[in-house]
Order: structure tokens, then sequence, then C-alpha cells
């Protein structure tokens, strides 16, 4: 494996992190990345918080031995139940030169600028919405912020599997979208807390009102990692900027370039690795 030692890791279990790579490549064009996808193990949605945190910490490591001296948790579910623990107990002991960010504070910060009757809706794995990070992280910046939850545990293996294109997951779309709007039809503005969920974003407007708002997080992160690394001159100083992007998957490498190239938009070429 040839080492790039100073790029961006890029992490999720699978495929859904391409959606927050692809609008960070845009904004960083000239910086290196590794993307990995634990696809091997996906999805993390519904496994518990030890498993999590232990698959997570794994990847994370990994990325640091190829030298990658940031590393981003492009995935809600890893976010919400690892993330903490890995910068206040692994990096603290063990790696105090690195650091790992997520995407649920970056979203967390801006989403109550964006509804107007304070009632936001957030859409996740059922790993993401029973850690409840999002209402305790909007709460710290939206105190005034109602928040309104519901898991949708079906729709990452769909779209894992590459089955989002026809009409096999409609019905757990609409039936999600019925349980979330029982628990308050105040809701004018809808969170994709997955980053696999902007792959079916035209399917879920199709049955929404059309005056609510559906936030995907890409642009969201990938500005928030430009502000972060405007301020963190040391940690950008470090990372090389040779426009170089290497993509591994613990799964099928073929696999992952076929349907990465879909999710991404330009070609991938992927590599197979084992932790």
């Amino acid at each position: 494996m040839t080492k790039n030692s100073q790029s961006i890791g890029i992490f999720d279990s699978g495929y859904g992190g391409l959606t927050v790579f692809k609008e960070i490549k845009k904004l960083l064009p000239n910086y290196d990345f590794i993307y990995l996808g634990d696809n091997a193990r996906a999805p993390y949605g519904n496994r518990s918080f030890e498993t999590v945190y232990e698959y997570t910490l794994q990847c994370v490591e990994w990325f640091f031995a190829q030298g990658c001296p940031l590393v981003i948790l492009a995935c809600n579910t890893a976010s919400a139940k690892a993330l903490r623990s890995i910068q206040q107990r692994d990096l603290v002991a063990r790696y105090h030169d690195k650091r790992v960010l997520g995407v649920i504070r970056p979203t967390a910060e801006i989403i109550g600028d964006l509804t107007n009757t304070k009632t936001i809706g957030i859409l996740g794995t059922k790993g993401t919405t029973t850690s409840m990070s999002y209402p305790i992280e909007i709460g710290h910046f939206f105190p005034d912020i109602n928040v309104v939850q519901q898991a949708c545990p079906m729709w990452v293996p769909f779209i894992e599997n590459g089955k989002y294109h026809g009409h096999e997951m409609d019905e757990f779309i609409r039936d999600d979208l019925d349980s979330l709007f029982a628990q308050s039809t105040d809701i004018d503005t809808i969170l994709l807390a997955c980053t696999h969920y902007p792959l079916i974003q035209d399917k879920i407007r199709q049955y929404l009102p059309q005056n609510i708002r559906l936030i995907t997080q890409g642009e969201i992160v990938a500005a928030s990692l430009v502000e972060y690394l405007s301020r963190q001159h040391w940690l950008d100083e470090k990372i090389t900027k040779s426009g170089n992007t290497r993509f591994y998957t613990t799964g099928v490498a073929d696999d992952f370039e076929t349907h990465g190239e879909v999710i991404f938009g330009s070609k991938v070429k992927a590599e197979h690795v084992n932790l």
C-alpha cells in the first residue's frame, strides 16, 4: 500500500460518506484525501454503542497508520456513538497530534436558523436517533427549538444494496415520514441525519408537502471543515496538497467502484483492506 503520509481521512460505514466527501472535495480540490468505507460490516445503524465505537476506532487507527493527521467521520451513527469517546479518551491518551471530527456538531450549529416554526424533524438510523445526539447538540445552540426524531432502519440496507432506484423502498419511506409527522404537524424543516439519505432525497420529496425544507449535510460539513482548517493553521500546514484521492473498502473493491462512481460523480478506483 502506497502511503500519502499527510492526507485527510474520510470515513463512513459504507457508501454514504461519499455524499459528504463530494462536497468537501469541491471546496478543497488541492488537498490529499483517503476515503475508507467499512462496507464489510455495514450498516452500523442497528449496532450497539460498544460495537460502533470498536469498529470506528479500528478504522480511525487505520487512517492514523496511513499518516492522516485529521479524520472526518462522515457517518452520523459513528459521530453519535463513537466520536466523543475517541476524542476524549483515545486522542488524549495516545494521539495528541491527531484530530477526529464528526458531522453532527456542524449541522447543529446552523440548523436552528433554517426553521420558521422552530420545529425540526430528524430522519436517521436507529443508532443516531436513540443516542439523542441531535436533540442535545441542537439544544446547546438553539434551546427553543423542538426536535422530533424518526428512525428509518430499512433505508440504509436498501441503499447499500443498490436497491433504491426503483420503487422497492417507497413504502418504507412513506411509512417513516407518516410516523415523523404523526409526532408533530409543526415540522417545517427536515434533516437527513444519515449521509446515505441524500441518495434518495428525490424519493423523499415525493411524500413531503412543498413547504417542507429538506436539509442534507454535505455542503454544511464541507464549509465547516474549511472554516476549521482556516483556524487550525498548525494542522492545515501538515496536510499535503497535491490533489490526490485514494479509496479503500473493507468490502468488495469492484462493488465499491461501481456504486461509488454513481455517488461520487467521477471515476472511483478502490482497494480492499482487512481490518
